[in-house]
C-alpha cells in the first residue's frame, strides 16, 4: 500500500458509524423531491431539503427543461468563454440582474464555483478579504484560492469586524464577504451595520444570497432587498439549487465588475457552461416565484408555525430568523443517533457536525418548504420530540 492509501485508510468515520447503524449520509431518494419521499422502502417526511419554494417537482419547470433539451440538446460541450454560450444563458442573466437590482449578471455551472471563482478574481496581493467565521465552505475555498490577505471576524460580531477593518491598509481593496442567511443556523447577516462599516472604511460588500433568494424580500429578491440595501451591496451571489429548483449559480454587480469577472473568473472561463435544461428550469422557477407571491407567503406561514411549535416543545433553536431551523444536540454521536432514529420515525433531517459547525454546536437541521402543511409539521415535531426525549437532549 502506498503512502497516500495508507494515510487515507486511517479515515474511519464512515465505518465507525455504519457499524453502529447510524451513518446518515448519501441516503438515496427514489423519485421526485417533495414534502414526502420514498427512500429504501421507507415513506418519510422530507425536512432536509433546501427547496424553500417547493418547486423541484413542479410540472411547469419539468416541461421547461424538456423543451430546452429538445431545442438545444443535452449540453454545450464547452465553456461560456468559447462555444458554450446560449441565448438562453443570456436571457437568464438579464432577468436575474433585473430581479436582484444590478446592472448585469453571470451564470456559473454551480453555486460553489461562483464563490470559489469570483472571490479570488476580485482582489490582489495587497488587498484584503474579510469573512464571517460561519460563512459557507465555498466562500472559505474562494478565500483560500486568493493571493490576498485573509481576515475573519466572529459570527455577526460587528465590533470584531471593525477590528479587522482597522488592520487593513486604507488604500487597499477591503472585500467583506458574508452569507445573507447562514445555512446551518438560519440567522441573518447584520447587513445594516456592515453597510455602515463599509462607508466608514471604504470597503466593498459581497453577499451570498443562496438561502435568501426565494425566501426574503419583495418577490423573494433576497436579504439585500429585505433590508432595503441592494444599492449598498456591491456584489450579490445566488444559487439555482435551492429556491430556483435547478443547479447552477450567478453573480450580479455593476457593469465594470461583471466585465472583469467575465474575462478573469477561472471557474467561469474554464468550466463547461450550465446545461440547457438546468438553465431553462432556473428561468421558469424565477418566473414562477415572481408571479406567485402566495408561494412565499405560504412558506412564511408554515415557517412561523414550525418555529412556534419547536419552541413550545422545548427544543433549542438558537437565533434562526428563517425557514432553516437548527435543533441543537451539542454532541456528535447523539446527532447521528437522533438523525437515524428520526428516519425510523418517518422524518428525514440532516445532521450538522464539524467542520460545518463548532464541536459544541452540533445540531440536526430542519428546513421548511412552501408546500409543507401544518399537519406535516405537527407530525415531525411529535416524532422529533420523542427521539430527543429518549436521548436526553430535551425533557
Amino acid at each position: 500500500m502506498g503512502i497516500l492509501q495508507d494515510r487515507l485508510a486511517k479515515y474511519t468515520l464512515p465505518q465507525q458509524y455504519k457499524a453502529k447503524g447510524v451513518y446518515p449520509y448519501f441516503r438515496a431518494i427514489e423519485g421526485k423531491q417533495g414534502t414526502e419521499v420514498e427512500m429504501g422502502g421507507h415513506h418519510v417526511l422530507m425536512f432536509g431539503s433546501n427547496a424553500y419554494t417547493g418547486l423541484p417537482g413542479d410540472e411547469r419547470i419539468i416541461e421547461a427543461g424538456i423543451k430546452a433539451m429538445e431545442k438545444y440538446g443535452s449540453g454545450c460541450a464547452g465553456s461560456r468563454f468559447l462555444n458554450g454560450t446560449l441565448d438562453l444563458h443570456l436571457q437568464l442573466e438579464k432577468e436575474l440582474a433585473e430581479f436582484v437590482g444590478k446592472d448585469d449578471a453571470l451564470c456559473f455551472s454551480t453555486g460553489f464555483t461562483v464563490n470559489s471563482g469570483v472571490i479570488p478574481a476580485l482582489t490582489g496581493r495587497e488587498d484584503y478579504i474579510i469573512c464571517d467565521d460561519r460563512d459557507h465552505a465555498s466562500i472559505v475555498d474562494g478565500c483560500r484560492l486568493s493571493f490576498s490577505k485573509r481576515l475573519k471576524y466572529k459570527h455577526n460580531d460587528m465590533a470584531d469586524l471593525e477590528r479587522q477593518l482597522q488592520k487593513c491598509a486604507p488604500e487597499s481593496v477591503k472585500l467583506i464577504v458574508v452569507d445573507g442567511v447562514f445555512s446551518m443556523e438560519g440567522d441573518l447577516a447584520n447587513l445594516p451595520e456592515i453597510v455602515k462599516l463599509k462607508h466608514k472604511y471604504n470597503a466593498t460588500i459581497m453577499v451570498d444570497e443562496a438561502h435568501g433568494i426565494g425566501v426574503f424580500g419583495r418577490q423573494g429578491r433576497g436579504v439585500c432587498d429585505y433590508f432595503g440595501l441592494t444599492d449598498e451591496v456591491d456584489l450579490i451571489m445566488g444559487t439555482f439549487s435551492k429556491s430556483l429548483a435547478s443547479i447552477g449559480g450567478f453573480i450580479a454587480a455593476d457593469e465594470s465588475i461583471i466585465n472583469w469577472l467575465r474575462h478573469n473568473a477561472r471557474t467561469y472561463i474554464f468550466s463547461a457552461s450550465n446545461t440547457p435544461a438546468a438553465t431553462a428550469c432556473a428561468l421558469e422557477a424565477l418566473h414562477i416565484i415572481q408571479n406567485e407571491p402566495e408561494r412565499i407567503e405560504a412558506l412564511w406561514d408554515v415557517t412561523r408555525y414550525a418555529l412556534k411549535r419547536f419552541k413550545e416543545e422545548g427544543f433549542e433553536i438558537g437565533d434562526t430568523e428563517s425557514p432553516i431551523i437548527p435543533l441543537y444536540v451539542r454532541d456528535t454521536e447523539k446527532t447521528f443517533v437522533a438523525t437515524a432514529r428520526a428516519f425510523d420515525e418517518g422524518v428525514f433531517i440532516n445532521p450538522v457536525i464539524p467542520p460545518a459547525c463548532a464541536p459544541q454546536d452540533t445540531l440536526v437541521r430542519v428546513a421548511l418548504m412552501a408546500t409543507h402543511t401544518k399537519e406535516q409539521v405537527d407530525r415531525a415535531v411529535a416524532a422529533l420530540r420523542k427521539v430527543f426525549c429518549e436521548l436526553g437532549i430535551i425533557k
